[in-house]
């Protein structure tokens, strides 16, 4: 079965607004085997609704609208629905009495204009909404299901639940879709898909028909492996092995085969060695220590987070020689080393991570512009000498070089890790 999503508001056409209802949707008819083939975003618009309903009525078997089910003259979907499939509406008197009991509930009385939820298309079936006034409506049509549900994600999610388990799982069949999130770092996206690229074939004409997907986001690519099948065993053996040959020709830059995020593989490494860590931040201002105790049960290797942001905090919290900022400033391998040993040392801890940047708009020179940031790793019970430090330049705003800084430092440490025994 194939499937169409249409969230319908103009309010998910403007910055203030995003559709989160249609991923709810997309994962539960992923999990029964519905794959969504177009997802589209529209305005209150009757005329723009009418001719976007119709194709994908025409193309799909199931099409599942979100929003414009309420009673207000902006609710067009319930309206633009009847008129494609050309159906007149009855009252639905127990829908009208249910609406008027949620009000009366409340000390209120029902405006007049709600008497419009309790019109339903003929023919159609419709679904309770114990979370609002708006119901629910399943209709069926020629050879296809046309469901229409609210906007509020806490009506919505409720309702479309029972709905997959009550209509559509029967008339699913027994072929499931899976997939699987590999997550890279260290490569662009071109060089990725060169390495990985001629596997994509192989995958795709073995069990499960494993097609795949190159994603680029920040500080890291993703390739998302999708198997359809209706032998779970047999699908999951292929995903298993179509990651375990990425991961082969991918080495170290591969570091996570099912979807964990870096602060997760990095705090399981931690955990495994028993070790805990401290950071000391400048550009950063946090981010990576957020993104360490975002993991729950973080505390067991977190120790602490500083954000050392002028040179006096440097050298008044983590021993940085003034003279050594002077001779070679703030954002240099030196200082990056002296805060990560500074802190490793002050926090009496196994790792110490030091970050210190430029994420501008302002304060770049032609020698260290802006997107010039330093990470330096120091590890106890090694010699002094024995440190990490590497210069980068990344682009984009100060949000994004932020964010990679933080995902530099956490792949820095991870690699480290690796390499003991």
């Amino acid at each position: 079965m194939k499937a169409e999503i249409i969230a319908v508001g103009s309010e998910l056409l403007t910055p203030a607004r995003i559709d989160t209802n249609s991923l709810f949707i997309t994962e539960r008819l992923n999990e029964i085997g519905i794959e969504v083939t177009s997802k589209v975003v529209v305005g209150d618009n009757r005329v723009t609704l009418h001719a976007i309903l119709a194709e994908a009525l025409a193309r799909s078997e199931l099409v599942v609208t979100t929003g414009g089910l309420g009673p207000t003259d902006d609710d067009v979907t319930r309206d633009v629905a009847a008129d494609v499939l050309n159906l007149s509406f009855d009252t639905d008197e127990r829908i009208l009495q249910r609406i008027r009991a949620r009000f009366e509930s409340r000390g209120l009385r029902m405006p007049d204009i709600n008497l419009r939820q309790a019109q339903v298309p003929r023919g159609s079936v419709a679904i309770d909404n114990p979370n609002g006034t708006a119901p629910g409506l399943w209709i069926e049509h020629g050879h296809g299901i046309l469901l229409l549900l609210p906007g509020p994600p806490r009506e919505m999610k409720g309702m479309f639940d029972a709905v997959v388990r009550e209509r559509l799982l029967p008339r699913a069949g027994s072929r499931r879709i899976y997939r699987r999130v590999l997550r890279v770092t260290g490569r662009t996206e071109s060089h990725t898909e060169e390495t990985v690229g001629p596997a994509y074939a192989r995958w795709a004409q073995g069990p499960g028909a494993i097609s795949t997907t190159i994603l680029a986001a920040h500080g890291q690519i993703e390739l998302h492996l999708t198997a359809q099948g209706s032998d779970v065993e047999s699908v999951r053996t292929a995903l298993d092995a179509a990651a375990a040959e990425a991961q082969q020709l991918l080495g170290l830059d591969l570091y996570s085969v099912d979807g964990s995020t870096l602060e997760h593989v990095v705090g399981a490494l931690l955990r495994k060695n028993g070790y805990r860590i401290a950071v000391a931040e400048s550009c950063t201002g946090g981010l990576l220590a957020s993104r360490l105790t975002d993991v729950p049960g973080s505390s067991d290797y977190v120790e602490r987070g500083l954000v050392a942001y002028s040179n006096v905090a440097k050298e008044d919290w983590l021993g940085v020689p003034a003279t050594m900022i002077a001779e070679h400033g703030a954002v240099s391998e030196p200082v990056a080393i002296a805060m990560a040993r500074g802190i490793r040392d002050r926090a009496r801890v196994d790792v110490g991570v030091g970050v210190t940047g430029i994420a501008g708009p302002g304060g770049g020179s032609d020698r260290k512009p802006v997107g010039t940031v330093v990470v330096a790793v120091a590890r106890s019970g090694r010699s002094e000498s024995d440190v990490r430090v590497r210069t980068s330049r990344f682009p984009g705003d100060r949000a994004l070089i932020k964010s990679q800084a933080s995902q530099a430092a956490l792949d820095m440490v991870r690699r480290w890790l690796l390499e003991t025994p």
